[in-house]
């Protein structure tokens, strides 16, 4: 069994006359506060950081040092939308909105995407392929979740310096227990998701909502 990415499904659609292939990789769908981020990436072949795996067998240390190796050696784009697009799209097509933009957003442009999950973006206009699992089986796939990660963790540690008390810079904005304690005691800020049932249910308890 598969234990770590390697580069079978780049190398595939090379095979295929593809010459620019992108991993594509999003982070904070679950998160009651911030953006949803998402990142593209075209490794270079000929120097691909080692130790890429899948973001979260990472520690924080290790995906901060491999995201700047990757931003060093490797053509990125990463994009977030914001909490209000979250809020007028819902989060599935905000990201799906983040996803498009940081593909299309690399230079060069990716004649091939190689995208985590199992539903491609809607609006994408490029040949793409989803991999169930992907950070898990693409190098590519991988470094786009690194280099996603680390710039929404460091995102929610300066929201974190504005808005104290949450523990974003250690909960990255997800409904941890000091986290949903934190809204009870200091109420709802700018950047929480207004559509997310637990936010929404605070300020309408009225009109609650279950998901």
């Amino acid at each position: 069994m598969q234990t770590k990415p390697d580069f079978t499904f780049e190398l595939s659609a090379m095979k295929g006359g593809a010459r620019h292939i992108a991993g594509l990789d999003e982070v904070g769908r679950g998160p009651l506060a911030g953006p949803v981020t998402a990142a593209a990436v075209i490794l270079n072949p000929d120097d691909i950081p080692s130790g890429l795996n899948d973001s979260k067998k990472l520690t924080d240390r290790r995906r901060r040092d491999l995201a700047e190796r990757i931003n060093a050696t490797a053509q990125v784009c990463i994009v977030h939308v914001s909490v209000a697009e979250i809020d007028k799209l819902n989060i599935l097509r905000a990201s799906h909105v983040a996803m498009v933009q940081a593909a299309e957003g690399l230079n060069p442009t990716p004649d091939h995407l190689l995208i985590d999950g199992n539903m491609l973006p809607k609006g994408l206009q490029m040949p793409a392929e989803c991999i169930v699992k992907g950070d898990a089986r693409s190098l590519s796939i991988a470094a786009a979740s690194i280099v996603a990660k680390v710039a929404r963790d460091a995102l929610m540690a300066d929201l974190a310096a504005e808005f104290p008390g949450y523990g974003w810079e250690r909960n990255a904005g997800y409904p941890t227990a000091a986290h949903r304690a934190a809204l009870k005691t200091l109420g709802v800020t700018p950047h929480h998701r207004r559509s997310f049932a637990p936010i929404h249910n605070i300020l309408y308890p009225d009109i609650n909502l279950t998901s």
